[in-house]
């Protein structure tokens, strides 16, 4: 596994397991086996009403908590000072445990700034030890970093070969905050392991078309976190540091961005 250094020293996996949708007893054993493979970043958020999932796959797995990297995420109506604190224990609460790695705003709200006061206070008694944001565009995300006291470690948005959002992350770049991407498979919105150019650069680095498309994102310094229920895709998606795509490669993929979200997002 890389790494990512933070822009407060925490180190953050570059390849993480996203829980969306990973709910129920279902849900807890696809948790273990992702733990088993050798996942340590996991992703989950209030809004996926699966934090005490993810907090029994945890406990169960019996993994050292100083080896693992937890993210959660407030949302609404968790949008006040006092909620968002509130939201923040909680989360600990459901997932067992007496700090978050990384706790994010989920997307642009009204209150952000409220919110973003009550997880620095957090972060102060050692509840978090990073703070970050999700699916702010460029626009909001340097509106939002004139009145935060602390620039955020991560920003999660929507990041995928038709749209890698690039020049967002260059913006993140000069201010230190890391991108991640969410989507990084397009959650079925496009047929992307299917997708011709990177078929053909997989057979060319002995790759499946899913590896080549995270390659792609990690080459460009995007953190990932890829969601599978299978254990030899969860392996898959862990396999991209053995290669590198070459300037000819990057220049194929770059001609599948869209330049538009696939999830009416940043319009």
């Amino acid at each position: 596994m890389e790494f990512k250094k933070l822009n407060n020293g925490l180190m953050l996996p570059v390849v993480g397991f996203g829980t969306w949708n990973v709910r129920n007893d279902i849900g807890r054993k696809t948790l273990l086996k992702a733990l088993e493979c050798g996942y340590r970043l996991i992703d989950t958020a209030t809004m996926y009403q699966n934090e005490n999932i993810v907090g029994k796959a945890i406990k169960e797995s019996q993994i050292p908590r100083q080896e693992l990297f937890i993210t959660s995420k407030i949302y609404r109506p968790d949008t006040s000072y006092k909620s968002a604190y509130m939201s923040i224990e909680r989360s600990l609460n459901e997932l067992q445990t007496d700090y978050l790695d990384l706790i994010l705003i989920h997307e642009p709200y009204k209150n952000s700034t409220d919110m973003y006061e009550a997880m620095i206070d957090a972060y102060n008694k050692g509840l978090v030890k990073a703070l970050g944001v999700s699916n702010f565009s460029k626009e909001y995300y340097l509106n939002f970093i004139k009145e935060a006291k602390v620039i955020p470690s991560v920003n999660q948005v929507e990041s995928h070969v038709y749209y890698p959002q690039l020049k967002l992350n260059e913006c993140l770049k000069e201010y230190g905050t890391i991108m991640q991407s969410w989507g990084s498979f397009t959650e079925g919105r496009k047929e992307i392991f299917k997708e011709p150019v990177l078929v053909e650069l997989g057979l060319k680095h002995h790759k499946s078309s899913a590896q080549i498309a995270l390659r792609y994102l990690v080459q460009n310094g995007i953190a990932v976190i890829p969601k599978s229920s299978t254990a030899s895709r969860m392996k898959e998606n862990l396999e991209i540091f053995d290669f590198n795509l070459d300037e000819s490669d990057l220049k194929k993929i770059e001609t599948l961005d869209t330049g538009k979200s696939l999830f009416n997002w940043y319009s």
